[in-house]
């Protein structure tokens, strides 16, 4: 793995700890009302749960950027087959994550790509909320649906 400048954990006023010195972002994929999710790897932090591809921001890169070369480096998408609609944010002042909402078009086929996650699967939105989340994808998924149901 290529050491990044955005690699490393920042200790948080709301007294946990987050991965990503300058924020971190990921991307939902949507799809025909399912979502691209990332059944995490055990070893990797809050291992087991599932979220979307994502990790540290670089200190050179936005938001999108951030999440979409970490989507490429964990799935494997074309960038190219997608189109970005919106950022959900979610913002602790001296950290962020930022959740890129991109529509997948049809051509877009994600495969395993990393040690990171050890499965990639399309889920409808109905079945998210009965699932092992990463906490802060669940923390953010109620305000995300909310955005979905908007946008698609």
């Amino acid at each position: 793995m290529v050491h990044k400048d955005g690699d490393g954990w920042v200790e948080c006023t709301c007294g946990n700890k987050h991965w990503g010195l300058h924020g971190a972002a990921g991307l939902l994929l949507v799809r025909d009302h399912t979502l691209l999710l990332q059944h995490r790897s055990e070893w990797v932090h809050n291992g087991g749960t599932w979220g979307v591809p994502g990790g540290a921001r670089d200190s050179h890169e936005s938001p999108v950027d951030a999440a979409i070369r970490e989507a490429v480096e964990e799935t494997g998408i074309e960038p190219h087959l997608l189109t970005v609609h919106l950022t959900h944010t979610v913002d602790h002042g001296i950290w962020r994550y930022d959740t890129i909402i991109a529509a997948a078009h049809p051509e877009l086929v994600p495969h395993h790509m990393n040690e990171e996650g050890q499965e990639l699967r399309w889920i409808s939105w109905e079945e998210i909320d009965a699932m092992k989340l990463h906490p802060s994808f669940a923390a953010s998924w109620p305000a995300v649906k909310l955005l979905l149901h908007q946008l698609f």
